[in-house]
């Protein structure tokens, strides 16, 4: 029979304890420990600006000594292990009965020792630990004395009786069989009457409540969130408010409308700063300020607090207004960490409705955001992106460029800007360099229609749209001389490319691997010195297909936080005939109609402000060859001798077949004449 027995010492339940611990610890702490590292300030652009930023994001995101930000993971492991350490030193103290009964053990003796030693041994101890030897102490009482002696005498016993060392050698107690006892790791006090009430509460608050709660949070928080990750009325709202004619200040509110359920306003104290911006905004924009207000407000006439908070706020960023306020500087951080996200899903509502303009105003926007440049700014202003450059100096900068433009009819660049700042030896001069180093200008190298294993494109096909790209910064690769090629060398260039691309066509890639150092490049962070987060990739182009008549987009290709489809610069040094693009391809289905079709590649930068680039390809639509299945005079058999074609063949002079069944005929008839006269014969 088995007797249940509760763990009275806590022994068990603490061994339980620590094997979960560490069942959960160890897996969370090695995957934190092998976590990929974040970027090094000496990522990305150099330039002052971009080092003291990411320097700045890094102290913001680690805190200080006295006051270091963790993470909730980094809390539990430590809480995690702190509990496991001391469990363990708990258990350290406890001590554990031996079950096992020895009576080899319990006289002190080895197994080895004969029966008259054994004897002679257990007088001993009987003289010595006799209850009428020893006097009861304070720590040894009467009846501990008594059962010391009762364990001696019962393990004499078991040794030299034989009916009690038969049960101790078969049941492992001197007492012959005893009952089976199962430990539970749970301690006494658990079952105690006295406590029902507790743990009947514990229970009933963790299952009852803290479960179901958790689960119905789950739940109902994903219902109320789209794939996109924004909640259902932001969706609803980007739906009713984008129109296909949506320029920038009608993107920019309905971008202001989500903030209302996106981010908690609750938080966000008023601050008599925000109204002193507001008016400082309206002085800079005027009615562009007024159009955004417009088109954020509800459909009751009411601008709500977080969406004027959180449009304040993103047009102080873009128009680079400081800040004094540290709660108000904390809660722009907190809406331009968010925008990319609603940008995103903005963004996918103009994909799904196929609508260009507000597909290539939102792409547009990113770059605004990143540069901290403000909407539909005028060509001259993108100079102002570069570190240190004020509209002032774009101004100089561009009346000289305007004088010498008329003298040679060159168009002045960023280089123009650099080499200017150079020859005065201004000391922006090498912060300006270092940006364009990094800078992301995007070069169409090709685009072109493909049908795989196909030399025309016929109606209704899978047609690849191939698309090669190269970035290339400002001034680089101008004084490298094109090197001149032979035919052969040409026509082997060629042949080698053309493979390459038949190789990248028949893969299920949509962008070509880049190499090691390619990659490292792409990753590497951008010029983006306004930036409150960690800066954005090198440059993230968007690539779309348009139907350049109807001015609708057919197909895009958008990846703004997708590695895959970043670009490699153009390395330093690389010569004109040297494969320094990337590959890109777009899947989608022709025209069900012959004809010539204009289309365009628009690649939008969505990181630098300006960097954009547009070509017009022409599909051709035509009919495949037909095959001429009728088989040539050649491939025509000679007719038969005795059919109308052999003798109009034959009056021809034209050789005809002879017919086989004939001579079969004559000799199967020689025969039977033969047969018929052997019979004949026979019969005379």
């Amino acid at each position: 029979m088995a007797a249940y027995e509760y763990d009275e010492a806590g022994v068990m339940a603490a061994y339980f304890l620590i094997t979960f611990l560490a069942l959960v610890l160890v897996p969370l702490t090695i995957s934190a420990l092998l976590k990929r590292p974040d970027k090094t300030v000496s990522d990305g652009c150099q330039c002052t600006p971009c080092i003291e930023q990411r320097k700045i994001v890094q102290k913001q995101e680690r805190g200080s000594i006295l006051n270091p930000k963790l993470s909730r993971r980094t809390y539990f492991l430590v809480g995690g292990w702190s509990l496991f350490t001391f469990v363990c030193y708990r258990v350290s103290l406890l001590k554990v009965e031996n079950k096992i009964y020895n009576p080899f053990e319990i006289l002190g003796i080895s197994s080895s020792l004969p029966d008259k030693e054994i004897k002679s041994h257990f007088k001993k101890l009987s003289r010595v630990y006799h209850p009428d030897k020893v006097k009861a102490t304070a720590n040894m009482t009467i009846e501990m004395i008594q059962e010391r002696f009762v364990q001696i005498t019962k393990a004499y016993k078991s040794l030299t009786d034989e009916r009690i060392k038969e049960n101790w050698q078969k049941y492992n107690n001197p007492d012959g069989p005893q009952t089976t006892s199962m430990g539970i790791a749970l301690p006494k006090w658990i079952i105690e009457g006295k406590n029902n009430i507790w743990v009947l509460g514990v229970y009933g608050l963790l299952f009852g409540g803290a479960l179901p709660a958790l689960v119905g949070r789950w739940w109902f928080g994903n219902r109320q969130k789209t794939k996109d990750g924004i909640y259902a009325q932001s969706a609803a709202a980007f739906f009713k408010t984008l129109k296909e004619e949506s320029g920038m200040e009608d993107v920019v509110g309905a971008l202001g409308k989500a903030y209302q359920w996106e981010l908690d306003a609750s938080k966000f104290k008023s601050a008599a700063e925000l109204d002193t911006l507001e008016k400082t905004i309206t002085d800079k924009l005027g009615v562009k300020w007024t159009e955004v207000r417009r088109v954020a407000v509800d459909y009751d006439g009411k601008l709500y607090e977080a969406r004027r908070r959180a449009l304040v706020l993103l047009y102080a960023h873009l128009l680079r207004l400081e800040i004094k306020d540290t709660r108000l500087k904390k809660q722009q951080k907190e809406v331009l960490l968010q925008t990319p996200l609603l940008l995103n899903a903005l963004l996918n509502v103009s994909i799904v409705r196929t609508w260009l303009m507000p597909t290539l105003t939102i792409i547009r926007l990113y770059a605004f955001l990143a540069q901290a440049l403000p909407p539909n700014a005028s060509d001259k202003m993108r100079f102002t992106q570069l570190p240190g450059i004020t509209t002032e100096d774009v101004a100089k900068f561009a009346e000289k460029a305007k004088e010498r433009s008329e003298k040679d009819g060159k168009v002045r660049d960023m280089s123009d800007l650099l080499f200017e700042l150079e020859a005065k030896e201004d000391g922006r001069a090498r912060d300006v360099r270092k940006a364009m180093e990094k800078w992301g200008r995007v070069e169409i190298v090709d685009a072109a229609f493909k049908v795989i294993g196909e030399t025309v494109i016929a109606p209704s096909s899978i047609i690849y749209l191939l698309v090669k790209l190269r970035i290339t910064p400002p001034g680089a690769n101008k004084d490298i001389e094109p090197k001149d090629l032979s035919v052969d060398e040409t026509k082997k260039l060629l042949q080698q490319n053309e493979k390459i691309d038949e190789k990248f066509l028949e893969s299920r890639l949509d962008a070509e691997e880049l190499l090691p150092a390619q990659a490292k490049e792409a990753n590497s962070s951008a010029h983006a010195p306004y930036w409150p987060g960690v800066s954005p990739t090198l440059i993230d182009p968007q690539t779309l297909l348009v139907d350049c008549p109807r001015r609708r987009q057919i197909q895009p290709h958008c990846c703004p936080t997708h590695e895959d489809h970043r670009h490699p610069l153009r390395p330093p040094g690389a010569g004109p005939h040297e494969r320094d693009y990337r590959s890109y391809k777009m899947q989608f289905q022709g025209p069900p109609n012959t004809g010539l079709f204009t289309w365009k590649v628009y690649i939008v930068s969505d990181t630098f402000v300006g960097e954009e680039a547009v070509r017009e390809i022409t599909l051709k639509m035509e009919d495949p060859p037909v095959v001429d299945d009728t088989p040539s005079e050649d491939e025509i058999s000679e007719p038969d001798e005795d059919s109308l074609a052999g003798q109009m063949a034959a009056m021809k002079g034209q050789p005809v077949k002879k017919r086989k069944e004939e001579s079969s005929d004559d000799e199967s008839s020689t025969d039977d004449d033969k047969s018929s006269d052997s019979d004949s014969s026979d019969s005379d």
